[in-house]
């Protein structure tokens, strides 16, 4: 009996030590590959310290560690993506200017397409805008200074200014045989972000030009205003290069009640964030329509996108831009900092925006609609604005009055067959109409 117990302790004792080393084994497995990754790490690290020595001794041009480091964490967030950047106390400081104060500008918003500088959308009413710049223009100089090495932020502050000052802009445009040399001055920017026009008195026309923090509540302001008389809305994104999240999100909960509306992706579970529709704040059901084109970015992407994965609108126009990614800015120094995308936008269908866009469900080329001149239906409309002006004369000023500011929020045949995609898109919505009547 002894002998017996003896012998299981053995066992037990054998299996004790087996079990040992099992589990040494299978931790040294489990460092090993950390420990590789280490060693990986500060190999690297010392072969850029090499580098950065061997510069600084024997480049042609003295210049200084802090100079070369500079240069080096430059160079290297830029080969990360076109938005990521190193951001030097000067650059730091011209984006707190941007985000906090007022500054003079060209009112245009500009991103990386190819490797080449190019225009996203001009803000309407400003001197871009007035300067006949366009979406998908191609800058190629900025007064006399190439940009084929600049990064977006180099570009950005050598544009701004003070208001009043004079800049050159260099642009390669499809289509022209040469590069187009344009002068702006530039200026305070001030936008206006939402405005209402309606099209045959039942289509309620709400155009957004950027994402400001005011965009939601103006839009339902809008719809809640006309909701006696629109059957239907026409929402125009195009040439609008984005602005707020939060606004985006807010402006598609505005026409569904449930589902999610984005989701933001990121490297690490914590930058993952999905953002779900709210049945509190949905204002209509009326029948959508979205205009977007090659100007429509980022926020305009996210709207347009998730509507139409949602089924919720018709999207008419052209492909859009493609930014669908999450920068943040992160300071290193107390005036430097770094500029890093995080994460990646992706709609409730699980597509990307990022360097693809959203596909129109119609295209629409702009363009405007021809048409042919009827001389006798031209001689009837001359003699009926005759008798028009003739009338007006017996009217008091008041009533002319507000004939005129009646005319500003009504998009009249004439101004349609200007721009075919509006045009387009009005047919459709009234298709839409008829379809839920």
């Amino acid at each position: 009996m002894k002998n017996k117990k003896i012998l299981t302790l053995g066992f037990i004792s054998v299996g004790l030590a087996i079990s040992f080393i099992f589990s040494t084994t299978l931790f040294a497995k489990d460092e090993q590959p950390q420990q590789e990754k280490e060693v990986s790490r500060l190999e690297s690290l010392a072969k850029f310290s090499k580098v950065i020595s061997i510069v600084e001794q024997y480049n042609v041009d003295d210049i200084t560690i802090e100079e070369l480091m500079d240069k080096a964490l430059k160079g290297m967030m830029q080969n990360l993506d076109a938005h990521s950047n190193f951001l030097a106390s000067k650059d730091y400081k011209q984006l707190k200017v941007k985000t906090n104060g007022e500054f003079g500008g060209l009112g245009i918003t500009v991103g990386m397409r190819d490797g080449a500088l190019t225009i996203i959308a001009p803000i309407e009413g400003t001197p871009a805008d007035k300067a006949g710049l366009e979406s998908g223009d191609i800058i190629l100089k900025i007064n006399d200074e190439s940009t084929l090495s600049m990064t977006i932020d180099e570009a950005v502050s050598i544009m701004r200014g003070k208001a009043g000052d004079p800049i050159d802009i260099t642009i390669v445009r499809d289509g022209e045989i040469k590069p187009l040399e344009i002068n702006i001055v530039r200026d305070i920017i001030t936008i206006q972000s939402v405005y209402t026009k309606t099209i045959d008195e039942n289509i309620l026309y709400v155009r957004v030009t950027s994402f400001d923090k005011k965009v939601t509540k103006d839009v339902q302001k809008a719809i809640k205003k006309h909701q006696g008389t629109a059957k239907g809305i026409l929402l125009d994104l195009r040439n609008n290069p984005g602005g707020l999240l939060d606004q985006a999100v807010g402006l598609v909960n505005i026409f569904i009640d449930e589902g999610d509306i984005v989701s933001q992706k990121g490297r690490n579970e914590s930058d993952t964030q999905v953002y779900s529709a709210n049945k509190s704040t949905t204002v209509t059901d009326m029948p959508l329509v979205i205009l977007v084109n090659g100007g429509s970015a980022s926020a305009s992407e996210i709207v347009s996108g998730a509507l139409q994965d949602h089924k919720r609108a018709v999207v008419v126009g052209e492909n859009t831009f493609g930014k669908g990614s999450v920068q943040v800015v992160l300071p290193i120094t107390e005036d430097e900092a770094i500029k890093l995308t995080i994460a990646r936008y992706y709609l409730p269908s699980g597509r990307t925006i990022q360097a693809v866009g959203i596909k129109p469900d119609i295209e629409v080329i702009a363009g405007s609609v021809q048409t042919k001149e009827n001389k006798f239906a031209l001689k009837e409309a001359d003699l009926k604005k005759h008798l028009e002006e003739e009338l007006e004369k017996v009217d008091s000023n008041e009533t002319k009055n507000n004939l005129k500011q009646d005319d500003k929020n009504i998009i009249t045949r004439e101004a349609m067959n200007e721009d075919i995609q509006l045009k387009e898109a009005a047919g459709i919505i009234k298709a839409l109409i008829i379809m839920k009547r």
